[in-house]
């Protein structure tokens, strides 16, 4: 009986370590999903600003054409 009681903590205490990788790995993962998704949001708002720049161009073209 005392046998498998310390079989079972040991269990225990491996489980609780494989918890704790796994806790970290997936803190890791979110961590750099962020950094993605500012990079994404990055990617957006310089391409947002490059077309605001095209299309004051084309409407200073217009302008000047007239």
């Amino acid at each position: 009986m005392l046998s498998r009681l310390q079989e079972l903590r040991k269990e225990e205490e491996t489980l609780l370590r494989v918890k704790a990788a796994l806790h970290d790995q997936l803190t890791r993962l979110r961590a750099l999903g962020q950094m993605d998704n500012e990079a994404a949001i990055n990617q957006t708002e310089l391409h947002l600003s490059l077309q605001g720049r095209e299309e004051e161009e084309e409407e200073e073209e217009e302008e000047s054409d007239s």
